[in-house]
């Protein structure tokens, strides 16, 4: 089934993204903390829908293919507006551009990977990664409204998924780079089938 209970999950995650995106635009402490309770609900999503699809047995390949992307969506989209509403400056730009040029790369990778028939599981660390930045984006969005230790904690936090970033991103290409450099097989050669004979013409009786 397509759209089941964790597919919907995985699919609000996508959804609540230009809610969130307008919400930063508003003025007032209003918007932004409803921004943050949009974000958490996001997060919590991430988990639930693989837990949902296991407990159930509705694991599906367009699960599988769709819960990456919405983290993805969700990650970039947040780190470009709070770089547009000026909540990320200076040097906090270099980790949210290491996080973004990452996800730009796996997912290259990945679709490289996938027409070779060759999975990429995710691993243990690059779930921690994506806690990490949830967390530390979640921070950064009521970085103005809070007090100013709020921020930093963001701050320290997206330096640190900065560097899960590269480790689980030089994980992946590892993995993946000797499929990328690898000699294509030799194709099969074919071997010619011999002509038939041609039919000898049957003999004609004297007259």
């Amino acid at each position: 089934m397509l759209f089941n209970i964790p597919n919907l999950l995985t699919l609000s995650r996508i959804f609540v993204i230009p809610v969130i995106v307008g919400l930063l635009y508003l003025d007032g402490d209003g918007p932004r903390w409803l921004a943050l309770a949009l974000f958490i609900l996001a997060g919590v999503t991430d988990y639930f829908d693989g837990y949902f699809a296991r407990r159930w047995a509705q694991i599906s390949p367009f699960g599988r293919f769709l819960d990456p992307i919405a983290d993805k969506l969700l990650v970039a989209a947040v780190i470009l507006i709070l770089v547009d509403v000026d909540q990320i400056t200076g040097w906090v730009v270099l980790p949210a551009l290491i996080i973004l040029c990452r996800e730009v790369l796996v997912s290259g990778l990945r679709e490289f990977l996938a027409q070779a028939n060759v999975g990429v599981p995710v691993s243990r660390m690059a779930k921690w990664k994506t806690m990490l930045q949830l967390v530390a984006l979640g921070f950064l969005l009521i970085g103005n409204t809070a007090d100013p230790w709020v921020a930093l904690v963001g701050e320290v936090g997206l330096w640190v998924a900065a560097a899960l970033t590269i480790i689980t991103g030089y994980d992946y290409l590892h993995a993946g780079l000797k499929h990328i450099v690898a000699e294509p097989p030799p194709a099969p050669t074919v071997k010619a089938k011999p002509a038939p004979a041609p039919l000898a013409e049957p003999s004609r009786p004297g007259r």
